[in-house]
């Protein structure tokens, strides 16, 4: 499948959140939302991603732009990576990765000579409007909050 680009219509979905309650993607039409895809709830690289966003919330939020984070994780592993890391925003349980493949971010993924399938660390920052306006796909987690800010700043 082919990874979405600025300009798409950005597929809507409805998931479960760390305290298993259903939300929507369209729910939040009128605002900017940040989703960022990250593979797995309380690894190293997840953690640091994740404070950034936590840290720098009030900043996200005064640009009018709203975060959730996708795994596959379960509901119950999203409960305890947001309860014990303190995170403020909605983590999102795409177990089947079925929005992960909407996306066009499942797939075919090298780690330590190993070969597998798994979602691309990829942010989609959505328009008020639904649509795509940004792709993130180069930065490093612990500055994935700093490439979001800068470029919504230009933005302002």
């Amino acid at each position: 499948m082919k990874q979405l680009t600025a300009g798409d219509r950005a597929p809507l979905f409805e998931l479960l959140n760390a305290q298993g309650l259903s939300i929507s993607l369209a729910s939040f039409l009128g605002n900017k939302v940040l989703i960022y895809f990250y593979p797995k709830a309380m690894t190293p690289g997840c953690i640091m991603q994740a404070c950034g966003l936590r840290d720098r919330k009030k900043e996200l939020a005064t640009l009018n732009t709203i975060v959730l984070g996708i795994s596959p994780d379960s509901v119950n592993q999203l409960a305890n990576f947001t309860s014990k890391k303190s995170l403020n925003f909605n983590l999102l349980s795409d177990e089947d990765h079925k929005i992960a493949l909407s996306y066009g971010i499942w797939g075919e993924k090298k780690f330590m000579g190993r070969t597998y399938d798994g979602i691309h660390r990829i942010s989609f920052l959505i328009n008020e409007k639904g649509l795509v306006e940004k792709v993130f796909d180069k930065f490093k987690t612990k500055n994935h909050h700093e490439v979001i800010l800068e470029y919504l700043m230009s933005k302002k």
